[in-house]
């Protein structure tokens, strides 16, 4: 892992316009960028985020040209890499995979042609191929939210677990979570995928809130599930029962963990601003002798009613 080189990567793509507008003008570089539709409110900051960069590194750098792709669906994402490569003559694809296991073989193909591949935050199904990933702290993040399970929880207290879409990043922060509660007699009632989604989250909840009469806590494990979880708790008129931990910081959950909310009483960070730094440390491999290849992690921190005004953004969209 470089952390070193990468915050310094990072600094360099602010710092050197001058210097990288300048570098390797006899040579241009197409980046492809692939990442799922703004679909719920993480997708929406990190597609805010990559056009973002994307503008900003054009005007920095006029060597390189750009080709952003939102995909819906992972067939969708597998015909727009393919298409990339076959019509726009890529050197570089930045893809953050729908699905893990239907963008592996695709992504290893892109990589077999000698394009350099950058994946964020879901991991491809087999490891390495890659030259650099980045992602959030997917292990801290369900260690984190487990942590704070244990420490407010005991001896025979009921939990429901709200999953994401299947993915190794899933995984990680599922494996982490349970991990974190392991000996502390918390009973895990029930674990079942809501997609990240706001409305599949809400069926889960009904779902759960109908075949449980005492669940004492929730980890949503995602600030839009959170959302739906949420609602189904009040139309269930059980408010009172239980707290939810979701994740990512969505500044109206940061909002309500400022106030006091007592339904909401902590948040777990992971920023979708990460696709910018995939996207910043892609095009400084193509300009610069600058080493990024390996992998960049950023770290998950616990967001509480005391620090929650450091990781309040209103102005931000997500």
């Amino acid at each position: 892992m470089i952390r070193r080189n990468f915050l310094k990567s990072a600094a360099l793509v602010a710092g050197l316009a001058s210097a990288g507008a300048v570098a390797a003008q006899d040579e241009s570089y197409t980046i492809g960028v692939a990442i799922p539709s703004a679909t719920h409110g993480f997708m929406g900051g990190l597609n805010f985020h990559a056009r973002e960069a994307i503008e900003r590194l054009e005007a920095t750098y006029p060597q390189l040209e750009f080709v952003l792709a939102t995909s819906g669906d992972a067939g969708k994402m597998v015909n727009d890499v393919e298409d990339m490569v076959a019509t726009r003559n890529i050197d570089a694809l930045v893809v953050l995979p729908f699905e893990s296991e239907p963008l592996t073989a695709p992504v290893q193909a892109v990589k077999e042609q000698g394009i350099w591949v950058t994946v964020v935050d879901r991991g491809l199904s087999v490891p390495g191929i890659e030259d650099l990933y980045v992602a959030g702290d997917n292990p801290g993040f369900g260690r984190e939210a487990g942590e704070y399970f244990v420490e407010q929880l005991g001896e025979g207290d009921d939990i429901v677990v709200l999953r994401g879409i299947p993915t190794t990043l899933d995984n990680e922060r599922v494996e982490a979570f349970e991990k974190a509660i392991e000996g502390s007699g918390i009973n895990v009632l029930d674990m079942q995928h809501g997609n990240w989604n706001r409305d599949d989250a809400f069926n889960v909840m009904q779902d759960f809130l109908s075949k449980y009469d005492k669940i004492d806590a929730v980890w949503a494990s995602d600030d839009d599930m959170a959302i739906g979880v949420l609602e189904a708790i009040a139309q269930a008129g059980r408010d009172k029962e239980m707290w939810v931990v979701g994740g990512a910081g969505m500044k109206e959950i940061i909002k309500r963990i400022m106030d006091g909310d007592p339904q909401l009483p902590i948040n777990v960070t992971y920023p979708p601003a990460q696709i910018a730094t995939a996207i910043e440390l892609t095009a400084l491999a193509m300009v610069s002798d600058t080493p990024v290849t390996g992998r960049f992690i950023i770290g998950s921190q616990r967001v509480t009613p005391e620090n929650a005004k450091d990781f309040y953004f209103p102005e931000s969209p997500f």
